[in-house]
């Protein structure tokens, strides 16, 4: 296009070279040429302040935020081996930098802004040192070194040589180059200029240069011109910017990737780099896919890597950025300077498209973007103005290169010059950038595709990124090979990882005895009848005395109600050990108890007893005060007398029907964020696989801080399936259960004290509560040296500050992840780590419990590979029966 451009004077339309891509097919477009539109690209005279173009002008704006970081430094390596003339190379340099005026800018700050200030020639004459090295581990280093050396931009040349000689006929050249003055279509012409210069100065000559048509800053201004006015509508600048106004609507901030660790608040810089390789068959494969669709090489690779990341979990819009020469005019062609732009290309990946389908809609979206490639990506964003955060790039996280620049090989007489290389410096520009390029064959045609990974090391492993790129390789073998397979059909794990993630993590059988949520308790009052059960605001009980209670009430229900299995029944009494009399009650009758929270507001309490009609409620005289009006018989336990009933356990001939693991334990509403709140019918099978895992698991912990049986604290609600397994966890193994007053749960300092005065063993609470309690003991010099066990709940697990240094100063306390929707109550549990070095920093959910099976799958139900996002599927037996 630039080629017409300049030779024929015709503006031809990129799309309508895709359009035509023959000779023959293009020549009618050729017959009537127009004049260009676009400004001649030629000298100018200069203003007094040389502004910087919106390239560099980010470039500079991210070296002052650290100009130690070599981010933005781009080192090459040379090896040479043979006689070679430092005075030459040195020379030879100097000249380069005489003819490019960009290696001889600096760009200090001037009324509040950068400046280009160029200095004249000879700037470049002390630019090569020589430095000797011992060996070939030494050189290593010190290259190593000298690349993670950063750039003052605005003081210091940004280019710089070193020679590290190794012998008198084997040396290795280090060029470090930072971007704001050359990019990869650059070192074609910068090598190319070195070798003729070296040439002639090993002669005792100076290069004999065909001038450059321009230099860098004619390019600044010319790119103004270009640009225009942006306030003009009729303006490139303008026109432009209205396309990619309405190209990235809507487009999400962020991806998710299958990163093995949350972004930092504050980003380290590190990076590494992974070498890619794609066979030539694959390659060859591509292409004539490319050819058969009118699509490119890069359009398939864009298309494969966008369906990776949607298989993956990054949703169906996948804004990639992808770097274009930016040299729009044949001048261009042997400068050296910063001319790169990069397009953000948006991937719709929705529907479940077949990749020709996809192939498609990347072929419209990247011929619409090259069309509109003049506007700097660096003024999009500022037109678009996204959410900033220095710990991510802006619009896109991920990049996909494709280099097609011309070979720089560097070539001096009398030397053997091995191929450049590029030095990794450690840093990472983006979360994860992919380079690739073709690489020919020795019969001619090419060997395959090679490049590099670049990831960021703050938040992806090696591993991560190689399983990435093998699942890459797959997908674009697959559909090279049968492009009208739909992307979500493609098969993207290894028969090892399939077994990783549905069979290994879900070898959770493990046979339990029969029996009853009443028969577990029952049993425990047999082995411990004098101990205590329950103790709140109103006393305490003995397990003998708590069993007495729950039967005689149990007996009343069934007897006077006819209360039994597959009932419900209501329970809103306030705190205390009359609470878990009830509850147990109900649990004895083999009913399920809806337990209703006096803090809920009125009309979502209202709203649950309308939808679930409970048989019975049971509440106090005061409490039923605070309930709203309801035609369920209610039953006031504070003015009722059972004295004279049964104290005898109730068996299957007292109840309605003999019980079975299938019936109803309780039914507890989801919290109704998402709409209205849905009753689950939690099955007694469920809660008996929950309480035979808790108890296995606490075993080596059976006894207290002092000696006695451990006391738990019953905090949460009973609205929240939490306090089942705070409640019936105690007391079917034969722990204490104390029970705060309602003012004393409400108030972390209160609480905190409470804990140290009934020196409880065991808390259940969410990750806010733990946190504040954490605090609250803190400020009160409160150690709490009884408390050993900590398990959170309800929300995800991210340990404060207080809480962190409440676990190191007692190297018996543990802290455990417990996860389950109210749908299934726990299926995962993970002890947290007591060592801080091996304590994660993203805490997981940890392994199934027994009996329990969990599958994070995509949209068609299909396993994601280890690491990707998914959503989480459950099965097993802590499954609750369904909603009431």
């Amino acid at each position: 296009i630039s080629r017409i451009r300049t030779t024929l004077h015709t503006e031809l339309p990129l799309t309508t070279l895709f359009q035509h891509p023959t000779i023959a097919g293009l020549t009618p477009h050729l017959h009537q040429p127009t004049t260009t539109t676009r400004p001649a690209l030629e000298p100018v005279p200069r203003p007094d302040v040389l502004a910087l173009s919106p390239a560099q002008a980010r470039m500079w704006f991210l070296n002052r935020l650290d100009t130690a970081l070599p981010t933005y430094v781009e080192p090459l390596a040379f090896s040479l081996v043979g006689p070679l003339d430092r005075r030459a190379l040195a020379e030879a340099l100097a000249d380069v930098v005489d003819r490019h005026e960009s290696l001889r800018t600096a760009f200090p700050e001037a009324a509040d802004a950068p400046r280009q200030s160029v200095y004249g020639p000879g700037a470049g004459r002390t630019l090569l040192t020589v430095e000797q090295v011992a060996d070939a581990a030494d050189l290593q280093r010190r290259i190593g070194e000298e690349a993670a050396r950063g750039f003052d931009l605005t003081t210091e040349l940004p280019v710089r040589a070193v020679l590290f000689a190794l012998g008198p006929e084997e040396h290795t050249l280090l060029l470090s180059l930072h971007h704001i003055v050359a990019d990869g279509w650059s070192l074609a012409p910068l090598v190319r200029d070195i070798s003729r210069a070296y040439a002639a100065r090993r002669t005792g000559s100076a290069p004999q240069w065909v001038p450059l048509r321009v230099q860098y800053a004619d390019y600044t201004l010319w790119q103004e011109r270009l640009l225009g006015d942006a306030g003009d509508p009729a303006s490139t600048h303008a026109r432009q910017l209205t396309y990619w106004r309405e190209q990235l609507a809507g487009m999400p901030e962020e991806i998710a990737l299958p990163t093995d660790r949350p972004r930092p608040t504050t980003p380290s810089g590190r990076g590494a780099q992974l070498g890619v390789a794609l066979p030539a068959p694959l390659l060859r494969k591509l292409s004539g896919l490319a050819t058969r669709t009118g699509t490119t090489l890069f359009m398939g690779l864009q298309a494969g890597l966008a369906a990776l990341l949607t298989r993956l979990g990054a949703g169906d819009d996948i804004p990639l950025g992808s770097p274009v020469a930016g040299r729009t005019d044949d001048a261009l062609d042997d400068q050296v300077g910063f001319f790169v732009n990069t397009l953000v290309l948006r991937t719709d990946t929705s529907g479940n498209p077949t990749f020709r389908q996809l192939l498609d809609r990347v072929r419209a979206t990247d011929l619409g973007a090259w069309a509109h490639q003049d506007l700097p990506f660096e003024q999009i964003v500022e037109a678009l103005n996204p959410r900033r955060s220095t710990s991510r790039q802006p619009l896109f996280q991920v990049m996909l290169a494709v280099q097609n620049a011309p070979s720089a090989a560097l070539s001096l007489p009398g030397v053997n010059s091995g191929p450049m290389t590029m030095v990794d410096t450690g840093t990472a520009k983006l979360d994860l950038v992919l380079s690739l390029s073709e690489v020919p064959g020795t019969d001619g045609g090419p060997a395959g595709l090679r490049g590099f990974a670049e990831y960021n090391a703050d938040r992806f492993d090696a591993s991560t990124v190689t399983a990435l790129l093998a699942r890459l390789a797959r997908m674009l073998d697959h559909v090279a090979d049968r492009p009208d397979t739909r992307i979500g059909d493609v098969d993207l794990l290894t028969g090892q990882e399939r077994r990783r993630v549905l069979d290994l993590p879900n070898r959770t059988h493990r046979p339990r005895p029969a029996g009853t949520l009443p028969g577990l308790f029952e049993g425990q009052v047999v082995r411990t009848p004098c101990a205590t059960a329950v103790s709140g605001p109103d006393g305490a009980l003995s397990y003998a005395e708590l069993n007495e209670a729950a039967n005689r009430l149990a007996h009343h229900l069934i007897g006077a109600y006819g209360i039994g299995p597959e009932d419900v029944v209501a329970l809103a009494v306030p705190r205390s050990t009359l609470t878990v009399t009830a509850l147990l009650a109900v649990l004895k009758a083999g009913a399920a108890y809806l337990p209703l929270d006096a803090a809920h507001p009125v009309q979502r309490t209202s709203a649950i007893l309308e939808a679930t009609r409970p048989g019975l409620l049971l509440t106090t005289t005061e409490q039923a005060g605070h309930l709203p009006r309801t035609d369920t018989p209610q039953l006031h336990l504070d003015a009722l007398s059972v004295a004279g009933l049964p104290a005898t356990d109730p068996t299957d001939d007292d109840r309605t029907m003999p019980l079975h693991p299938l019936h109803p334990a309780y039914l507890i509403h989801t919290s109704g964020t998402t709409g209205t709140p849905k009753g689950v019918v939690m099955p007694t099978e469920a809660l008996l696989n929950l309480l035979l895992w808790h108890a296995e698991e606490e075993a080596p912990r059976a006894a207290g801080s002092t000696g006695a049986p451990p006391v738990v604290a019953l905090f949460t609600s009973l609205s929240f399936d939490v306090s089942v397994q705070e409640i019936l966890s105690a007391l079917t193994t034969g722990k204490s259960l104390a029970i705060p007053d309602e003012e004393t749960r409400r108030d972390p300092d209160a609480f905190a004290r409470w804990l140290d005065k009934e020196q409880v063993d065991e808390l259940f609470a969410p990750n806010l509560v733990i946190d504040t309690t954490a605090e609250a003991a803190e400020r009160a010099g409160l150690s709490l040296p009884s408390l050993r066990t900590i398990v959170q709940a309800g929300e995800a697990l991210v340990p404060g500050p207080a809480l962190l240094q409440f676990l190191d100063e007692e190297p018996s306390r543990r802290l455990h992840n417990h996860y389950g929707p109210t749908e299934t109550h726990v299926v995962t549990a993970c002890e947290v780590p007591p060592d801080t070095a091996r304590r994660p920093q993203d805490i997981p959910l940890g392994d199934a419990l027994p009996n329990v099976r969990v599958y994070v799958l995509d949209e068609a139900l299909c396993p994601v590979p280890p690491g990707a996002v998914g959503e989480v599927y459950l099965a097993g037996t802590a499954l609750a029966r369904g909603y009431h």
